[in-house]
């Protein structure tokens, strides 16, 4: 686009966007409606996309489940031992 294009848009405003056009479009209540899937179909289409999924084999899912259970035994004597302290000191303030 040369110069001479854009300062003849820029007279006629054509440079800047305009307002969005808000007329329904025709047949746009046609695509809102759509046609409701069997269970059939429904099931054959959960299948094919659950064939695409990477799933971990056996030796992922055990060093996840170990590292879940460690954090797990960590952070239930963490709060423990805060909610033991914090009760002793309690105690140890009001006796």
């Amino acid at each position: 686009m040369n110069r001479q294009t854009k300062r003849l848009m820029q007279r006629q405003g054509a440079d800047k966007p305009g307002a969005p056009d808000r007329r329904p479009v025709p047949g746009a209540r046609d695509q809102m409606k759509r046609e409701r899937t069997g269970p059939r179909q429904y099931l054959r289409e959960v299948r094919a996309e659950l064939k695409k999924v990477a799933w971990p084999n056996r030796k992922e899912i055990i060093n996840s489940t170990v590292v879940v259970l460690i954090a797990i035994v960590f952070m239930t004597t963490l709060i423990f031992g805060f909610d033991y302290g914090s009760s002793q000191l309690v105690l140890f303030l009001f006796d």
